[in-house]
Order: C-alpha cells, then structure tokens, then sequence
C-alpha cells in the first residue's frame, strides 16, 4: 500500500514510518504541517492517507480540512485520520457525505499495532474504521431517538458495525452465529427505519450516516 503520512508531532511521525515500512507499506511522503497536506496528496495520490486532525499553524483543524479538500478533489481517497480526543464533531464532519474509505482513530490506537493496521487496511479497501471510543461517544448521546428500541445485544451490533467490522468477526466478538448476527442487523436496520441491506460496507456507512445527521 502507497501512503502519505501528515503529523507535526516528529517521534510519531517516524514511528508511523517504521511501522507502516515494517508492515510492507511504502511511504511516498511525511509532511509535518497543515499547509503541505494538500500539495502531498495532489502529487502523490497515495492508496491511503494518515492525517492528523491539528496540525501547524493554527492547530485546530488543518488536518481534517487538507483531508476534505483532498477528498473532493481525489474522489474516494482512503483517508484514516488520527486525533489526541474523541471530537465529535470533526468525526461527524468526516462522515457526513456518508462516503466510503474513511477512518477515525485515538492516536492511542496507534500503539495498537494489529488493530491499527487492520484499521487502515479497511479504509483503503474502501470501508469505515471508528474508534471505539468514539462510535461510544456517538451512541451514547443520542436520546428519545429509535436508538432507544434497540435491545443491549442489537446495540452491541450496531456498535461492531460502526467500528467496521464484518459479521464474521462480529460473531466471534460477541460468541454467537453468523445468522444470530444477520438477524440481530435485520432488526437493527428495521428499527432505524433504514434498507434491509446487510452487504459490503454501504451497511455502516448507513448506520453512520443515520447516527451523525439526526
């Protein structure tokens, strides 16, 4: 996988280098402030971007918004962006045009080798990669909306959807069947009152979509 790298922070940069290249990846550039981003990928139009959400100068959202820019001027580019906090509303904003190939994590999730680079293999396959945190975050504020029909199990699905994972997965997660779990995303899908549609990603890019626009 070809992958542009965006982090002001110089350890964390290098430490994605070295584990990207350890994992086989190749890095075609690291930029280190915001105003670079979007020249970088322009240039290179990597398989994926790593991106910080605050960058140099203005640390606040130069990450996000070279990220956006990118998207609408390459589109479907995978884009998996990191950020120190779970920000609600940058992960709404990322999420918002409902497309596929995007991720948001904790850079503490970095650390996470596996898990890390299993997020980052999903964006650029063109799925969704949320950090648990924040697909907590984003159930958890939602009140007197259908969310409130679901029962524990299905809201534990409907949480392993948002994260990007695929039923198999979320079978072995939860140690239940797979058609204990095809059934569980039917009655989800029915109580949100979204299509019956339980293939690829465009699943969690509807539960998505429905979580950050009510």
């Amino acid at each position: 996988m070809r992958v542009v790298i965006a982090e002001d922070n110089a350890l964390l940069r290098q430490g994605l280098v070295l584990l990207l290249t350890s994992a086989g990846h190749e890095v075609l550039a690291e930029v280190g402030s915001g105003p670079e981003v979007l020249p970088a990928l322009l240039e290179h139009r990597p398989d994926a971007a790593v991106l910080d959400v605050r960058m140099p100068p203005g640390f606040r959202d130069e990450g996000l918004r070279a990220a956006l820019e990118a998207r609408a001027r390459i589109p479907g580019l995978p884009v998996l962006v990191l950020s120190q906090y779970v920000e609600e509303s940058y992960a709404a904003e990322l999420l918002g045009g409902g497309a596929s190939g995007v991720g948001y994590l904790l850079k503490d999730r970095v650390g996470r080798v596996d898990e890390f680079l299993d997020a980052l293999d999903r964006v650029a396959a063109g799925g969704t990669a949320l950090d648990p945190e924040v697909v907590t975050e984003l159930l958890t504020r939602r009140r007197d909306s259908p969310l409130d029909s679901l029962t524990p199990r299905e809201r534990e699905v409907l949480k392993l959807m948002a994260e990007g994972h695929d039923n198999t997965t979320i079978a072995k997660t939860l140690v239940v069947t797979d058609r204990s779990v095809s059934k569980h995303i039917g009655n989800v899908f029915l109580k949100l009152g979204l299509p019956p549609s339980d293939s690829g990603h465009r699943r969690v890019l509807a539960v998505l979509a429905y979580l950050n626009n009510q």
